[in-house]
């Protein structure tokens, strides 16, 4: 291994020496505590460390870096205090997580770190949202991210450099090649010689670099990071490594032939890097055995540290309370004057004076600049806030879910379009994993409002109409606000906006240009949580949100002797039990309806509610008023079949009638 200290003071070069050197240390402590059972796992980096130590050491200490569970060196280089990762990795407080999550998942804003969730590939796209703040902020920072050869097989890869390039991101993307994907061997998981072969078909600048010598790794990202910081850019740093010991230690190499273990054993980072310091005469052994003492010495004072540290104690209130960022209702007041809009109007009308009121506030979505989107939300947006707020998209739910995330992070609030509420799915997994969980997990909120147009009855087919609001509702850390009226979607899309938490906020299209109301003209909020109480009657409470609100509506102006109390919930999370349960206890029945199918529906919560809550009251069971456990279909008569609306009356008199 040949190293070239060209450029590179002696100072430097030792310092390097004891960055490389820490993490092997601490990494040797950690494996003799696994066999103890003191820690409960471990995900060796131990011939990896040239590329952690190297990247770390190159960039300056505002930039962010995303590493995976193999950069433990990332981590040491960037000095978080060992006493604390320690105490991460036993499930304690003065972890990063609080318990409630282990080794390196976890980000802190303190050191500029943000970890990874065990998917892998939506952490690239993180990368690219806080790449994109500082491109907007102008700064000349350069975000770091990590991925594998294997991780490099995901989609998110694809979206994620796609977006970088497209839009300039000031981004290295780190490939940590060694030649494994836990057991798969590279020849089973990708065809191309080397990754840095990717690097023309994204139109970006990429290398392969030796990733076991640490000069070679910083002095490339030195580099890097001084030309991306004048001239913004993504490039692509391919590492040629070697894991010398399994994916995770349980795994072992039993995998690995023999003579290819001993042949990356000769190229150990550490070992070659120490020989060249020595041959150099730039430290001695007495220099290399003193500093190993050093090291060591101070890393078994901080393991002492956090063993000693109390174990955790559940705060069972807590864990409730963490799901979100702490905020408080804004509480803007509706004006006095007010103009008749169109729901589609109200929601133009929030969003736009949401982008005056915060500069920071970044708008993403397929089609939404020059087009004004494929309902016309943003039409004219960006000729008033320019293309750099106002942001085409290539079709990739998932990495600009992800970029989002990496918005908030650094210091922006965003608002993700999907273009159909069906198109959810291609973004599925960063909104369930990384949106909703990142909050409890380190503390980290997600800024980003997830705009989903949604439902039925436009004759769109199974993928444009599908109602999934149940889905999210399902999944702790975000909330769902679904207004039915054109007042309300305003009002609820500014607090969904000023609500620093994750918000999905589902727009139904048939109500766009079909429902009018006189609304507001100026920036008011309504808060999120607070059902409305539209009618009030002492037969029947009808539970509802959305179409059903307007399906509901018309059945009880067309039939005047039925005395109802018509709830239109707004919110599903947070949901207001308490406007449910008074009207059931004073009414004493109940139908739940909408639109989504009856099985999995959020009805069927709602339903086990009220009947646990008030058994005692209810006069009949609680009725359910859905769509078909069915695709939602294209002709009319079948859609009109799939819908509940004609069955709803029916129940209802049925209900009434028990």
């Amino acid at each position: 291994m040949k190293f070239n200290k060209s450029g590179i003071k002696n100072e430097k070069l030792i310092e390097l020496y004891t960055s490389i050197l820490t993490p092997r240390l601490v990494e040797e402590k950690m494996m003799i505590l696994l066999r103890q059972g003191k820690i409960s796992k471990w995900f060796s980096g131990i011939g990896q460390e040239a590329i952690s130590v190297g990247v770390a050491s190159a960039l300056i200490k505002e930039e962010f870096v995303l590493p995976m569970h193999r950069n433990l060196g990332v981590f040491t280089s960037k000095d978080i205090p060992l006493e604390r990762l320690f105490s991460q990795f036993q499930g304690k407080m003065n972890g990063f997580t609080k318990g409630r999550d282990r080794s390196f998942h976890f980000g802190t804003q303190d050191y500029n770190i943000v970890g990874m969730i065990s998917h892998l590939g939506p952490q690239l796209g993180v990368a690219d949202g806080i790449a994109l703040a500082d491109k907007l902020k102008g700064n000349g920072n350069v975000t770091a991210v990590f991925t594998g050869d294997g991780g490099a097989s995901e989609g998110d890869f694809h979206e994620a450099l796609n977006v970088a390039a497209v839009w300039d991101l000031p981004v290295i993307f780190v490939i940590e090649n060694n030649g494994y994907g836990l057991s798969t061997p590279s020849s089973e998981q990708f065809r191309c010689k080397q990754f840095a072969d990717k690097g023309k078909g994204y139109g970006m600048d990429a290398y392969t670099i030796d990733g076991n010598n640490i000069l070679e790794v910083y002095s490339a990202v030195s580099k890097l990071q001084k030309e991306i910081s004048e001239n913004p850019k993504p490039v692509i740093l391919e590492c040629m490594t070697f894991r010398m010991r399994g994916h995770e230690e349980a795994s072992g190499t039993k995998y690995v032939p023999q003579d290819l273990m001993e042949l990356w054993s000769e190229k150990d980072p550490l070992a070659n890097y120490e020989n060249f310091l020595l041959s150099e005469k730039i430290i001695s052994e007495k220099d290399i055995e003193d500093l190993r003492n050093e090291i060591k010495l101070h890393i078994n004072r901080c393991w002492t540290i956090a063993e000693k540290e109390d174990d955790l104690i559940l705060n069972h209130d807590m864990e409730i309370k963490d799901l979100y960022q702490d905020y408080s209702f804004s509480d803007i007041k509706k004006s006095a004057n007010k103009t008749k809009k169109r729901l589609v109007d109200s929601i133009s009308d929030g969003l736009k004076q949401s982008m005056q009121k915060h500069d920071n506030l970044i708008i993403m979505g397929q089609d939404i600049a020059d087009y004004g989107g494929v309902f016309k939300v943003t039409d004219g947006f960006m000729n008033e806030f320019g293309k750099e707020r106002v942001r085409n998209t290539p079709i990739c739910e998932s990495a600009i879910v992800s970029a989002s995330l990496g918005l908030s992070i650094n210091g922006y609030k965003s608002v993700m379009e999907m273009q159909f509420a069906d198109f959810v799915t291609s973004g599925f997994n960063p909104i369930i994993n990384n949106l909703a969980k990142t909050h409890y997990r380190w503390g980290q909120n997600a800024d980003v409002v997830v705009r989903m147009p949604t439902g039925a009855g436009v004759r769109a087919g199974p993928f444009h109409s599908q109602s999934n609001e149940a889905w999210f509702t399902h999944t702790p850390g975000l909330k769902v606000v679904y207004p039915a009226f054109p007042e309300d979607a305003k009002g609820l899309l500014i607090e969904s906006i000023n609500d620093p938490n994750p918000v999905m906020f589902f727009e139904h299209k048939a109500l766009y240009r079909s429902c009018s109301e006189m609304v507001s003209d100026n920036y008011f909020s309504t808060e999120i949580g607070k059902a409305n109480l539209i009618k009030e009657g002492k037969d029947v409470t009808i539970v509802t949100y959305g179409m059903g609100v307007h399906w509901a509506l018309d059945l009880l102006n067309n039939n005047s002797d039925i005395s109802a109390d018509l709830i239109d919930l707004r919110t599903l999370v947070p949901l207001d039990k308490e406007a449910i349960f008074k009207s059931v206890k004073k009414t004493s029945k109940a139908i739940v309806l909408h639109e989504d199918c009856m099985i999995g529906g959020f009805g069927a919560d709602i339903s086990s509610m009220i009947s646990e809550e008030c058994f005692e009251y209810l006069d009949a069971p609680v009725f359910r008023s859905a769509s078909l456990d069915t695709p939602v279909p294209f002709s009319a008569v079948l859609e009109d079949n799939f819908l509940p609306k004609q069955r709803f009356e029916l129940q209802l008199k049925e209900l009434l009638e028990y």
